[in-house]
């Protein structure tokens, strides 16, 4: 059975659920600054398991809408979201060399994106 063509909402409930799923990242950046075992530490890990729970779910919904290799080829960008979750909420730098990395990974989900339509 043929999948219909994904259309523009699929692709943004997709990378609203990546967004949702890289945010994952920051909890547990927060937790490993945690004392080992302290409440704060559970409480940030504990989001990290409900980030997680909630994004397998959700990710199989898409994949009723959206065919595996191009949602998968899509998960890249969660690098480029780690990138500014790192830059908004820690203070990390962004170098010329994190951006081009940021713009070849664009550049290859477009490629897998449109050559799949």
């Amino acid at each position: 059975m043929e999948k219909n063509k994904p259309k523009i909402l699929d692709y943004i409930l997709l990378h609203l659920l990546l967004v949702f799923y890289s945010a994952g990242a920051i909890c547990s950046k927060l937790a490993a600054g945690q004392e080992l075992f302290s409440f704060k530490f559970f409480v940030f890990y504990g989001l990290v398991l409900v980030n997680l729970a909630c994004y397998a779910v959700f990710w199989q919904q898409i994949l009723k809408r959206i065919p595996l290799t191009v949602a998968f080829a899509n998960k890249a960008v969660t690098i480029v979201w780690g990138l500014l979750w790192g830059f908004l909420f820690f203070g990390e730098a962004i170098t010329i060399g994190k951006v081009i990395g940021s713009l070849l990974i664009i550049a290859g989900v477009l490629i897998v994106v449109t050559d799949h339509e």
